[in-house]
């Protein structure tokens, strides 16, 4: 394994194969099954040119008439740009193509929302005379006039789309079709020392390697990371931040219902002491056999991580909890 490209992989958006050896996981591993153990949400974030949104009406009895965006749950077999395809076109009437997504929202690797920026690309809005189970209708929303919203929720969604379309802060992200059956972390976990050295967390069974860690359903997604940090350096652990800055990539499969349902979020992650002293220019100490520090000796690369986290170039994680 070259540690240099396959960082340099995750930084342009593309994915790496995950297989069965994980460098964090509880003591049984169960594949996710949609639908039964996990739900994925899909929501579409679109506006016409005077920056209005698409909203649709909704016909379910619990929100009747109320205002949402188009969303939905995935299906078994979808992918997750088919899901939210579907979704825009049976609420809204459009057919429509993403253009990134902008947010991620989880509240453990039970629940996940992927937040599309999308456009129109046919179609036609949907109108009261089509109305139907999916929804009632659908209508352009100018965010100022009065409307009932099923959840204010979706105003954050709003706002974030609407910020990345005025100016983009992150690399175009889609889904990468590439198959997991649980639901982890990868970690480009960094360490910068104060004399400008970059470190980087890898997991060496086997092979050197960026660690992955399973999420699991009492916590966070990405407190795997936590989980992965507290078994490599346990006596520094309480002493430092783990601090999962955004995710570079995302990838999923979901063609083979109850076997490659999982998601792989590929993240940077930085670690930082949270004293100062003179241990601030070296890395925590490793006291588990099986994780290494890797120093980042090409300046380009050292330097598009840097700058990436600097900038905070990433596509947000939220969680619920």
């Amino acid at each position: 394994m070259n540690v240099n490209n396959d960082v340099e992989k995750l930084l342009n958006g593309e994915g790496l194969e995950v297989n069965d050896e994980f460098d964090s996981a509880p003591a049984e591993v169960q594949a996710v099954a949609l639908r039964k153990t996990i739900t994925y949400i899909v929501s579409a974030v679109i506006f016409n040119e005077k920056n209005e949104v698409l909203m649709v009406q909704e016909a379910k009895e619990n929100c009747y008439k109320q205002w949402y965006l188009p969303a939905g749950r995935m299906e078994e077999g979808e992918s997750i740009v088919e899901a939210m395809r579907r979704e825009v076109k049976e609420e809204a009437g459009f057919d429509c193509k993403p253009i990134t997504l902008v947010l991620v929202q989880e509240q453990g690797p039970q629940w996940i929302r992927f937040v599309f920026l999308a456009e129109i690309t046919g179609g036609s809005l949907k109108t009261t005379a089509e109305a139907d189970a999916e929804s009632l209708q659908a209508q352009w929303w100018d965010q100022d006039s009065p409307l009932t919203l099923r959840g204010r929720d979706i105003l954050r969604l709003i706002d974030t789309a609407l910020k990345y379309r005025k100016k983009p802060w992150h690399p175009v992200v889609h889904p990468i079709d590439m198959c997991c059956h649980v639901v982890v972390q990868r970690l480009l976990l960094t360490f910068s020392s104060s004399d400008g050295v970059l470190w980087l967390l890898l997991g060496n069974i086997k092979d050197l390697h960026l660690p992955v860690a399973v999420s699991v359903k009492t916590h966070t997604v990405t407190w795997a990371a936590n989980t992965l940090v507290q078994e490599a350096m346990p006596s520094s652990y309480y002493d430092l931040n783990v601090n999962t800055r955004g995710i570079l990539g995302l990838q999923h499969n979901g063609r083979v219902p109850g076997k490659t349902d999982g998601l792989c979020f590929n993240t940077v992650v930085s670690l930082e002491h949270t004293g100062e002293g003179p241990h601030t220019s070296q890395p925590p100490l490793i006291e588990s056999p099986r994780f290494q520090w890797y120093k980042v000796e090409n300046p380009q690369l050292r330097d598009k991580i840097q700058q990436r986290i600097i900038t905070e170039s990433f596509l947000p994680v939220h969680s619920l909890y």
